[in-house]
């Protein structure tokens, strides 16, 4: 989609068409229409593969249009130089377009698998597409005065009008259609594609008298290599895939599945430990999770538990824990992605290391966004246990808000205790923190503590991915009820524990309390305070 005003210039001379002059003019309005919706879908990959390999949607976002919007200006500069033979300059400029649009996720999932950083690439990417994207305009303008010099303000309303139109059936292609029918990879190459045959099919039909037999031959011959580089690549796409994955993962992937929201890895050898990976982060390791499930849950279980709600949670390892107190009567599950909680119950592995948790009667599974779960009136529960991902300027942020703890005050009971898992303390200190304001900016009370252990695959307990070395973990919890701050130990009735101990919680939490920022603002759903 292009937002500068094109240049015009003065029509070389009349072109002999193979059509009425009329219908020439609405086949380049058709391409316009054409190549923005494929130019948008180029920008929503780029967003939509960096967010997904680093986890903040903001940023990625915000990176990728911003440099596209300024290369954009920068390419319809640079179009001037190819006024001169507009055919052949955008017959080029669409193959180029085509095969850097369209290879684009590819390259950049390739550079992350096999590189561990894929920043460098993404600025490269979205500078190169947004150059080409912002050519397009000025040259199709030129190619449309060839066929009709009257009116040209008129003219450069239909452009414009066929250009957002575009953008708006890509805008709205790549998330409905595209996304989850081809997949990220697919959708880029299949774009490509589209864009170099209509682009192509323009110039070699309707400007073929434009264009010496040299450059028909020329353009004829770049077309078809493009197409095929771009149908090889999409023949490949699922070997590249699986490489890219032992790339990232190792060469023992048990189960790799892409759910309706993410992509679920299970790794680990037969028989062995496995991990859990989400979008590529480390979310759980059978060597160490018992030492944040357990710090995470059984401070929350001292005094009255009969009934236990779990915002996240979907592989069971928290109910787990809470399962084993003999009082709990009930224990509701909100899950935000039904994948997980179907691998939970399903994968002998993963259902073993749960204890099969999430099939135990005193235990229903809802599956839905957990902050709308929160807007119906659901009182009365004893303990509300936050699993939840690291707070950070990403779609977890509206779960760590003023407002979501505000819609949560309302469904712990009268004397109830609230756990919420809060980040890394030691490296994300000032997250940590924000969170406790947060907390007490909704009206409750906090006990902070934290839990240590190591986990391949995290640093310092933020999610990080999967290629990052093995270092040691670190998660801070902060325990919250209305009133007086909840007293941090060990229900009488709590099992028998492998690593956390009343000692050991005691200490815990004079180590997250030394470390206490004060004079923090909260952080609200229009002003998110979480840096990533």
């Amino acid at each position: 989609m292009i937002d500068q005003h094109p240049q015009l210039s003065p029509p070389k001379g009349p072109v002999h068409l193979p059509v009425r002059p009329a219908a020439g003019r609405n086949l380049i309005l058709v391409t316009v229409f054409v190549c923005a919706a494929c130019g948008l879908v180029y920008e929503l990959e780029l967003v939509a593969l960096a967010s997904y390999l680093s986890g903040d949607s903001v940023t990625q976002a915000s990176v990728v249009l911003s440099l596209m919007v300024f290369a954009m200006g920068v390419g319809s500069l640079l179009a001037k130089r190819l006024r001169c033979r507009a055919a052949v300059g955008f017959g080029l400029l669409e193959l180029a377009l085509a095969l850097v649009g369209g290879t684009s996720a590819m390259v950049l999932y390739a550079s992350f698998a096999w590189t561990g950083g894929s920043r460098l690439v993404l600025v490269a990417f979205s500078l190169a597409i947004g150059v080409l994207i912002g050519a397009e305009i000025p040259l199709l303008m030129s190619l449309i005065q060839r066929i009709s010099r009257r009116d040209a303000e008129g003219t450069v309303a239909d452009l414009f009008a066929a250009d957002y139109v575009g953008a708006l059936v890509g805008g709205l292609a790549f998330p409905f259609l595209l996304l989850p029918w081809l997949g990220q990879l697919t959708s880029g190459l299949v774009t490509g594609a589209v864009n170099a045959l209509v682009g192509g099919s323009l110039v070699l039909w309707l400007f073929r008298h434009d264009l010496r037999p040299r450059s028909r031959l020329l353009l004829l011959v770049a077309n078809l290599t493009v197409l095929a580089l771009l149908g090889t690549a999409a023949a490949l796409v699922d070997h590249f895939e699986a490489a890219a994955r032992r790339a990232v993962y190792g060469d023992q992937v048990r189960v790799a599945v892409r759910t309706d929201t993410q992509e679920v890895v299970l790794t680990g050898p037969p028989g062995g430990p496995l991990d859990l990976f989400l979008d590529g982060r480390l979310r759980v390791s059978e060597r160490d999770e018992h030492r944040y499930h357990e710090a995470l849950v059984h401070p929350a279980m001292l005094g009255r538990h009969g009934r236990v709600l779990i915002l996240g949670g979907g592989t069971g390892l928290a109910a787990r824990e809470v399962l084993r107190y003999p009082g709990v009567a009930s224990v509701t599950v909100v899950e935000g992605d039904p994948g997980v909680v179907r691998l939970a119950r399903t994968d002998p592995a993963l259902a073993a290391l749960n204890e099969r948790a999430l099939t135990d009667p005193r235990l229903r599974v809802a599956t839905g966004d957990v902050f709308d779960w929160l807007r119906s009136p659901r009182p009365g529960h004893d303990v509300v246990i936050l699993d939840l991902p690291d707070p950070g300027l990403s779609l977890s942020a509206k779960l760590y808000s003023l407002e979501f703890y505000g819609l949560l005050t309302r469904v712990v009971a009268d004397g109830g205790r609230i756990v919420v898992h809060a980040g890394p303390l030691a490296s994300r200190t000032q997250t940590y923190w924000t969170v406790d304001a947060t907390l007490r900016a909704a009206g409750l009370a906090t006990t902070p503590y934290r839990a240590t252990g190591r986990l391949p695959g995290f640093v310092d307990g933020a999610d990080r991915p999967a290629r990052t070395a093995p270092s040691p973990g670190d998660w801070g919890f902060l325990l919250a009820a209305p009133g007086e701050p909840p007293p941090l130990g060990l229900d009488p009735a709590a099992p028998a524990l492998r690593s956390l101990t009343r000692a050991s919680l005691a200490t815990d939490g004079w180590d997250a309390e030394r470390t206490r920022l004060s004079g923090l603002p909260p952080s609200t759903l229009v002003h998110p305070r979480y840096g990533d």
